[in-house]
């Protein structure tokens, strides 16, 4: 997700689309992206740390995104 305070032009977009079909109430629509990776078999601290280090990296731009990691079983 785009950090707090960084424009989303992509959130706002949907805000008003949403407004123009009728869904009142709609404060802030935020735009983000969804990563889903399938790991070699792993304990999950190991895994939970290999995907920080990939998104540190990689994945996010930590300037202006903030991420969450979560292990599904």
């Amino acid at each position: 997700m785009l950090k707090a305070g960084v424009l989303d032009p992509q959130g706002d977009a949907v805000q008003h689309a949403l407004g123009t079909l009728g869904f009142d109430g709609v404060v802030q629509v935020r735009q983000g992206k969804v990563i889903d990776l399938e790991l070699a078999d792993m304990e999950e601290a190991a895994a939970k740390g290999a995907v920080t280090d990939m998104c540190e990296k990689l994945l996010a731009n930590t300037v202006i995104e903030s991420y969450t990691v979560e292990i599904l079983p």
